[in-house]
């Protein structure tokens, strides 16, 4: 099989510019293969039967980083499957908007008094984070590549990153030890803990950030087949009556945990930037702001506790 065969396949399913581009990360990323090996012909030395299987299954419609089992992320290459939601490039845009992380304070009412707190060092004028005992949260961590990303740029920050899904938490275990980042993966449900007022091992957290599921059923007949047909809705949809059902479970907990002045990331639905807004202010978040991503969406909003 030829690279032009290959693309010619995969024209029932994409168009042209589209279908190059599939065939592209499956020879590139799944086999190695350069442009100019590409063009050179080694794709007719590549082993037949593999690779008549993975072009099989893109012809159906899987997407290409599960057929290949890799999705690349701000420069590094991290596993996925089905049971993950495959990462975007807008997310992409989140782990860069991130600041460097506020100073934790000594405990608020009700919490243990740390009075051997290290002093503030200031930021490194290139965006880094703070050095000594600051902490990130990642609500949802899916393959793990948020809290990994984090982790690999901050490296003096402690990382945890929270899912339900068992799957996917391996899944982030072994990107997690693949790169060589340091992330403590938990199965906790956020629905299910609104109520307790610590986690990482009783500290309050710097930052808390989350890429809940946001797209009502609604706009499902919006969206391509290999998403809908291979990616885990329960990763996807949020209740058609009920948008924010995520972002407010993690909003009020947020509101507990981070540290005075922290701050709370989200990605979000632009249909409901205005409704998130009100929830956040209700609950007594200040400096709303929001951001467009990539694409002039708006796609992204941080809030300061």
């Amino acid at each position: 099989m030829t690279y032009r065969e290959l693309c010619l396949m995969l024209r029932r399913r994409y168009d042209e510019g589209e279908a190059r581009a599939v065939v592209r990360y499956l020879l590139e990323v799944g086999f190695g293969l350069s442009m100019t090996d590409i063009l050179c012909g080694e794709v007719e030395r590549l082993p037949q039967a593999e690779l008549h299987e993975k072009a099989a299954r893109l012809a159906d419609g899987e997407p290409v980083q599960y057929v290949v089992g890799i999705a690349e992320f701000c420069g590094r290459r991290f596993h996925v499957a089905p049971g993950v939601l495959i990462p975007r490039p807008e997310t992409e845009e989140l782990c860069r908007w991130i600041e460097p992380l506020p100073q934790p304070l000594p405990r608020r009412e009700g919490g243990i008094q740390s009075t051997n707190l290290p002093k503030p060092k200031e930021a490194s004028p290139t965006g880094g984070g703070l050095e000594g005992a600051c902490s990130v949260l990642d609500i949802g961590t899916g393959s793990g590549c948020i809290a990994i990303t984090l982790a690999l740029n901050m490296p003096n920050v402690k990382v945890e990153a929270w899912d339900i899904s068992t799957d996917a938490l391996a899944i982030a275990r072994h990107n997690a030890q693949s790169l060589n980042a340091k992330v403590a993966f938990k199965e906790v449900d956020i629905m299910q803990c609104a109520s307790n007022t610590t986690l990482m091992d009783g500290e309050k957290v710097g930052i808390i950030v989350s890429n809940p599921p946001y797209i009502v059923p609604s706009e499902s007949s919006a969206m391509s087949r290999n998403v809908l047909d291979y990616e885990p809705a329960i990763a996807l949809f949020a209740p058609e009556d009920d948008p924010l059902k995520f972002y407010r479970a993690i909003a009020e907990y947020a509101h507990r945990v981070l540290v005075p002045q922290g701050k709370l990331y989200f990605e979000i639905n632009p249909l409901f930037a205005r409704q998130l807004e009100a929830l956040l202010r209700s609950l007594g978040f200040s400096e709303i702001t929001f951001k467009n991503d990539q694409f002039g969406k708006q796609r992204f909003v941080r809030a300061r506790a």
